[in-house]
């Protein structure tokens, strides 16, 4: 195996050349492309002002969403008053535009412009920060590709983010959970050094894995209970209402950019179809309740009754009875108001759903090169959460050669579930808890108290790639790690 110091260096060498042309105007690029701003917002939450961050076109549009064929060819600028970047979540972008931060790939300065130009990915998307705690401030926004399929379809297009929401400076936060004197830079890669933290002590022995048997360890579902839960920014005091056409057809594009909270989404009195999960088509699955981790991305379509209505769309924090979400509305129909509470608190989410899909377009059928297996590890207490019981900086990365297929199989010996998220590529469920399936083909995905789930994915574009948990605080106090190409 190559030695992790030379492979390193050279790699990044290589990317130093590179970055000062790749995020750069050249030749060919459009004479005006889409300009998107970093920017900071007031937004009022249950009466209550809060300053936020904000993702927006110079119209205040938030976010963005390209046509069929159009290509990711944008201008970022910076307006935030502090260095920041974005991760394009979703896209599979050459390794200089991923928007992560390392030490050759410097954070946008405040006032600075960045250039992107790759061809993106179709499905539902978003776009997020990937530096410090940002995120949980709201630096985060839709990022939609059509399809020419999309704008034939006789449907409504609803696009719904979630997030989790707090007043307070989620810093406090992090170090109220214990994880004060560890956390480091968040997502900047070229801050997180935990190279002072040992965590080949760490006592594990209450574990035992050799069957998953976590009986002996308390579930813990939310590390935070926060102010508000938010769907499109307001929460159902004062929810979205969409206005529908009786008997029409409606497609819900559901982002789960929540920073620690998982969600059961529940149609009330009506049935949908899921008909792609991460932006990927899936065979359609039919039901009133499906469930939606952190990074996740769900398409609904949901054929409306030709009588009518008031329809609420709710999203139920998992391990909660609190809930936010919009509702539907067809012409002249009453609006009632809907409680920010339910009547009981909603179970956890589990892998069960996963089970249940398979990929409209699965991966070749091709035997695996190379075999990985990720760990998940870390505790409540010390509050630190690491991959083969290693924080990102003293990580040892999974080494992946080109044009391999690779198969991660990922454990969890920890008492929390944990979404996990793979950069620059997407990837396919193939296995959970031992049995192998085809399943859909995803770019995050959740792993259960004491499971396992295998993904299967084709190295086809090189870099480092971050592979973390995509709860925030789990991953800004070492739950990461990277996918390096030999």
């Amino acid at each position: 195996m190559i030695a992790l110091d030379f492979s390193r260096r050279g790699f990044l060498a290589a990317g130093t050349a590179l970055a000062a042309t790749s995020l750069m105007p050249r030749q060919g690029r459009a004479a005006s492309p889409l300009q998107l701003a970093i920017t900071r917002r007031s937004l009022e939450v249950n009466g209550r002002a809060a300053d936020m961050f904000g993702i927006q076109q110079p119209d205040g549009t938030h976010g963005l969403t390209l046509a069929p064929d159009a290509r990711f060819q944008l201008d970022l600028t910076n307006k935030a008053g502090e260095e920041a970047i974005i991760h394009w979540h979703g896209m599979t972008p050459p390794y200089l535009q991923d928007g992560v931060a390392d030490k050759d790939r410097p954070p946008i300065a405040d006032g600075a412009t960045v250039a992107y130009d790759f061809a993106p990915r179709t499905g539902t998307h978003w776009m997020h920060s990937h530096h410090g705690l940002q995120e949980q401030k709201l630096m985060a926004a839709p990022l939609i590709v059509h399809t020419a399929e999309d704008l034939k379809a006789d449907a409504q297009e609803v696009v719904v983010l979630l997030h989790d929401f707090t007043f307070r400076d989620p810093a406090e936060i992090l170090a109220e959970l214990g994880a004060g004197a560890m956390s480091h830079a968040g997502h900047d890669m070229s801050g997180m050094n935990m190279s002072g933290m040992d965590m080949s002590g760490m006592d594990m022995s209450g574990m035992n894995m050799s069957g998953h048997d976590m009986s002996g360890m308390a579930m813990d579902l939310n590390d935070v209970n926060y102010d508000a839960y938010l769907a499109n920014d307001r929460t159902l005091r004062d929810p979205l209402v969409v206005r529908t056409e009786r008997a029409g057809r409606v497609r819900l594009r559901l982002i789960n950019g929540a920073t620690s909270t998982a969600f059961h989404i529940d149609l009330g009195a009506l049935t949908g179809e899921v008909i792609a999960v991460d932006g990927n088509a899936i065979k359609p699955v039919g039901g009133r309740r499906f469930p939606m981790t952190m990074g996740q991305r769900l398409d609904i379509v949901i054929d409306l009754p030709k009588e009518g209505g008031a329809f609420p769309i709710l999203a139920e924090r998992e391990g909660g009875a609190e809930r936010t979400g919009i509702i539907l509305a067809t012409p002249g129909a009453e609006v009632a108001k809907v409680a920010e509470m339910g009547e009981k608190p909603a179970g956890p989410v589990t892998i069960d759903f996963e089970r249940q899909l398979q990929a409209a377009s699965p991966l070749p059928e091709r035997k695996a090169a190379r075999s990985l297996r990720a760990i998940l590890t870390g505790s409540m207490s010390p509050y630190v959460w690491s991959i083969n019981n290693e924080t990102f900086g003293q990580h040892h990365p999974l080494e992946v050669a080109e044009s391999e297929r690779v198969v991660i199989e990922m454990v969890n010996q920890s008492m929390m579930a944990h979404p996990m998220h793979l950069h620059g590529h997407h990837f396919q469920v193939v296995a959970v808890d031992g049995p192998a399936f085809s399943g859909a083909v995803r770019d995050t995905v959740l792993v259960p108290i004491g499971g396992s789930v295998s993904i299967a994915f084709d190295a086809d574009n090189r870099g480092r790639w971050p592979f973390h948990c995509h709860n925030l605080l789990h991953m800004a106090t070492g739950m990461m790690t990277e996918v390096a190409y030999l």
